[in-house]
């Protein structure tokens, strides 16, 4: 695949992106979505990174926090939103580093991935989620 060297996406962009696969997630799947929040910066926080065990911020693309939904309990009600946030950096070099797919192809597996966590899927249902929204 040929790509046209230009600026890289932005935040806003990969906002975007996100925004428009998170709106094709399927009915039965978005109606437990809940207030889940989607954010997007630069880099995770050193202080996350050093808690995942992860040595280098261009490893990390994105991750859930909150509560999966198979692990709740009455206990959790009045807690913040869950909250997925994806890292455009390493996102960007790992776009660059495939060259065999879009931009919001990646930004959309990433955040499928990340949703798969808030349901407390396995790596082949969040493949199966993944291909009803891609």
């Amino acid at each position: 695949m040929t790509r046209t060297i230009g600026p890289a996406p932005g935040i806003a962009e990969m906002e975007a992106a996100a925004r428009a696969a998170f709106s094709r997630i399927p009915q039965a799947f978005a109606e437990h979505l809940g207030e889940v929040i989607i954010q997007v910066q630069d880099f995770a926080e050193d202080e996350l990174l050093l808690d995942m065990g992860i040595e280098s911020p261009f490893e990390l693309t994105g991750v859930y926090e909150g509560v999966p939904l198979t692990e709740r309990s009455i206990e959790h009600s009045g807690t913040m939103p869950d909250r997925i946030r994806l890292f455009r950096l390493p996102i960007l070099l790992e776009w660059c580093e495939r060259g065999d797919e879009t931009f919001e192809h990646l930004v959309g597996h990433v955040l499928v991935h990340e949703i798969g966590h808030h349901f407390g899927l396995s790596d082949d249902d969040m493949h199966a989620l993944e291909d009803q929204v891609l």
